[in-house]
């Protein structure tokens, strides 16, 4: 067999391939010998077509068939004879003018994996956080808790943020009314940003009974287009304020958590090392991003598109898959559209390949035990959780892939300067 070498431009590489075509045509007719001790046809028992009408129907599929398999062997041998990496698939095409030669000649063009030079790291600065918990971030948790719990209950006085307003409504444009202009019994808390603020703010004020009219301007990115950045009038009549009433932090509420005991103090303890468990995702978090971008730039490479192209493929059937289950009907997506995220994640890709396999950052088993243990917390069942990733290796790959992607962030803060920063649990949930 031969198989010369082609270096092309860039990380572009053609080989040609050389396929005896008597080895081929054997191959072929000992397959269509076998297929025709069994294959079913019209008008012959099982097994009993002759030879001759297997040939007719389905000669050129295994012929494909055999080809394929022949290019695919004898490519994988070159390679291994000329020790390259191959990115992507090869393209396998015919050379012009061999109808009735001995051996056919095909060029497999493909591209190989690219040099990955990362320079030196310790002129990069890293911040990472440093956040002390205390019992006023516990509190302040408690007190979401109890306002995800909270009831209603009608009030005499005016509203105000926070209430559950009730009212009907008649909006105008230019004098005419528009569609999705007009409700009866609506209701809304205040604050929470179901309605445009201005409306907010005009509720505000107003006690069970009260009518008002008042004029706003829709924003410019208002989702109806037909109405974004024209004026409206509106009139209201409110017709029921009621206060939230928060349910007290006591052994029932601890209970509704999942404390079976009632015990309020284990209840701050759970939330507190929920909170805890948070900060480090959140931390680790914003290490990554910045190491990430740090290697980014610090890094040169050629991209192989062939992946690139794969890339963008599988984001485009990824984003239309999840278009599809949340009930988004949009047209077909383009690849196109997601080709500058799909670089950016092949070059990180390469980038932390080449890390892992220079600096040997395996993925050691007590390290994806302690992650895994660290997802499943999260849930009533923890070591069910914990089994149900044993029993996937699919699954254990993707907690492999998170050990490997913190080994390199622990890798490239060792190579970094990092400024730790003391910061506000509010901070860090970008809440401040």
């Amino acid at each position: 067999m031969q198989a010369n070498l082609e270096v092309l431009e860039g990380l572009a590489r053609r080989l040609d391939i050389s396929v005896p075509m008597d080895q081929l045509e054997t191959e072929v007719q000992s397959r269509l010998k076998r297929l025709a001790r069994n294959v079913k046809m019209d008008g012959f028992r099982p097994g009993k077509a002759p030879l001759s009408a297997v040939v007719r129907q389905h000669g050129a599929g295994v012929r494909q068939e055999v080809l394929g398999e022949t290019l695919q062997s004898r490519f994988g041998e070159a390679v291994q004879a000329h020790q390259l990496r191959i990115a992507g698939y090869p393209r396998f095409e015919p050379k012009a003018g061999q109808a009735a030669a001995a051996e056919m000649t095909f060029s497999a063009s493909f591209e190989v994996y690219p040099e990955v030079k990362i320079d030196v790291l310790n002129t990069g600065k890293l911040s990472r956080p440093v956040v002390n918990l205390g019992e006023a971030d516990v509190a302040k948790t408690l007190e979401v808790l109890q306002k995800q719990r909270r009831s209603f209950e009608t009030t005499d006085r005016a509203a105000m943020e926070g209430d559950l307003v009730k009212f009907d409504y008649q909006g105008t444009v230019d004098g005419a009314a528009f569609e999705g202009g007009q409700g009866e019994d609506f209701a809304a808390v205040i604050g929470e940003g179901r309605l445009l603020k201005d409306f907010e703010q005009s509720l505000t004020g107003l006690k069970a009974g009260d009518s008002k009219g008042f004029d706003l301007t829709f924003p410019a990115e208002y989702a109806a287009k037909e109405l974004a950045g024209k004026a409206a009038h509106f009139e209201v009549q409110v017709k029921d304020v009621q206060a939230p009433v928060l349910p007290p932090v006591n052994a029932e509420f601890a209970k509704a958590l999942g404390v079976e005991d009632g015990d309020v103090e284990k209840l701050k303890a759970e939330v507190k090392t929920n909170l805890e468990r948070e900060v480090k995702r959140r931390v680790q978090a914003k290490l990554k991003e910045q190491a990430m971008e740090l290697l980014l730039q610090k890094s040169t490479l050629d991209l192989p598109q062939s992946l690139v192209a794969m890339e963008s493929d599988r984001l485009q059937k990824m984003t239309e898959a999840d278009m599809q289950s949340r009930g988004v009907q949009t047209m077909k997506l383009s690849a196109d559209m997601f080709t500058g995220q799909a670089e950016r994640r092949v070059r990180l890709g390469l980038i932390l390949a080449e890390i892992v396999q220079a600096n040997k950052l395996v993925a050691q088993p007590e390290q994806i035990r302690a992650l895994i243990q660290e997802q499943a917390q999260s849930y009533e069942e923890p070591e069910q959780v914990v089994q149900w990733y044993y029993q996937s290796p699919q699954r254990m790959q993707e907690i492999e892939s998170l050990a490997l992607e913190e080994n390199v962030v622990a890798w490239v803060a060792g190579q970094a300067q990092v400024e730790d920063v003391t910061t506000s649990f509010e901070e860090l949930m970008g809440r401040a």
